[in-house]
């Protein structure tokens, strides 16, 4: 029997040895594998348009992906597109913390059903608690937490928004203090409702203030842009979309398909936005919005989020950016348009979040003014933010 036990013992020593083995190493070798640039710090700009972006009073992006790796944000690292270190090296005021609970394997922009998933795996490589490898709401609610643990390491330089007085609060801090950021939370699917109505109320009350119906694959609330049947809204939808607005949480069309794009925009009462998105006029795909969608969303007082990444702008650079920007603006007007660059979200970006000057250089390029730049920029976001996070 002491054999016996020897024996378990040493078993169970080389499978939690190999467990956090894996958690350590294999965890980190997929987050260097999956959210590259195309170009590598530092990024150079002319002095004077350093100082110009330096100076914009809020910058903000509506799309990162980045609790999904369980990375330590805390600390500054050589690779991905951002941690808290260099989201204040990069000026960077908000960013929206969008979770990430189920992706199909072998994901492609044009047909993916639900029946895979690459993010269980991902759950037990990166050491989540065994809860979060069966239940999508329970991944959520994990990101929900770490972000938070984020916010009460930091020693005061990263805080969570939920509401219009924290951000108005945090706005009068910054301006005596620009080293320290802020995010809110957001969710890239509504399968992490697992069915469920009460749930919107669980996510809220977790911190979640925006979230998008569909991802990759269809589900209970609609059609993907990605997804088989690509179909509207479902009534369960409609009544999650009502809920959500009962609680003034934020709407995101990001992912969704065109038909359920028109059928959101019918029910909602309030602005809504695209969290990253292109737009066809420069890069026509099934990823992107059409000219009729971004004047919808626009005339409902939305905002639309300009990705970073070659599948969304035709390009891998800040120009190819800058003119998904131009032409959306043209279309809409300025104050609907914000950067939602989808960083860290599997993707290969053009620069992580310290290149952000280099949008600017290429938006004065193109004929913006300083002001309607500061807008693009995060102005936009603030003011949305302003206006439709709970009183």
């Amino acid at each position: 029997m002491p054999q016996l036990a020897k024996r378990i013992l040493i078993t169970l020593t080389a499978v939690l040895f190999l467990y956090f083995f894996t958690i350590k190493i294999v965890a980190l070798i997929v987050d260097k594998g999956y959210n590259k640039v195309s170009e590598t710090p530092p990024y150079k700009v002319p002095s004077n348009i350093l100082t110009f972006y330096n100076n914009i009073p809020f910058i903000a992006d509506l799309h990162s992906d980045v609790l999904l790796w369980n990375r330590d944000i805390i600390k500054k690292h050589s690779y991905g597109h951002e941690d808290i270190p260099r989201m204040i090296e990069a000026n960077l005021a908000l960013q929206a913390f969008t979770i990430v609970s189920k992706t199909p394997k072998n994901l492609n922009f044009k047909r993916n059903d639900d029946k895979t998933d690459n993010v269980t795996s991902l759950m037990i490589g990166t050491g989540r608690p065994p809860i979060t490898w069966f239940s999508l709401k329970e991944r959520a609610l994990q990101q929900c937490k770490e972000l938070y643990n984020f916010e009460s390491e930091s020693q005061g330089h990263f805080r969570i928004i939920t509401n219009q007085k924290e951000l108005n609060t945090y706005i009068t801090d910054r301006k005596s203090n620009s080293k320290q950021t802020a995010g809110y939370l957001g969710v890239e699917g509504m399968q992490i409702l697992e069915g469920e109505l009460e749930n919107v109320q669980v996510m809220f009350d977790a911190g979640v203030r925006m979230m998008a119906p569909t991802h990759f694959f269809d589900n209970k609330l609609g059609g993907s842009a990605h997804g088989v049947n690509k179909g509207g809204i479902t009534p369960f939808g409609e009544t999650v979309i009502r809920k959500m607005e009962s609680l003034h949480m934020i709407i995101d069309l990001a992912h969704a398909s065109p038909t359920l794009i028109n059928d959101v925009l019918q029910i909602a009462t309030r602005p809504l936005l695209v969290s990253h998105t292109g737009v066809k006029g420069t890069c026509d795909n099934v990823r992107n919005l059409s000219d009729e969608h971004i004047k919808a969303i626009a005339a409902k007082g939305g905002i639309i989020g300009i990705a970073l990444f070659e599948q969304a702008v035709c390009g891998s650079t800040a120009e190819a950016t800058a003119k998904a920007i131009k032409y959306t603006s043209d279309l809409v007007g300025v104050k609907h348009v914000a950067m939602g660059s989808d960083y860290d979200g599997a993707i290969q970006a053009h620069f992580d979040v310290t290149g952000f000057p280099l949008i600017v250089e290429e938006l004065l390029k193109l004929g913006f003014k300083e002001q309607e730049i500061a807008a693009i920029m995060g102005g936009n976001i603030r003011d949305f933010l302003l206006i439709n996070l709970p009183n």
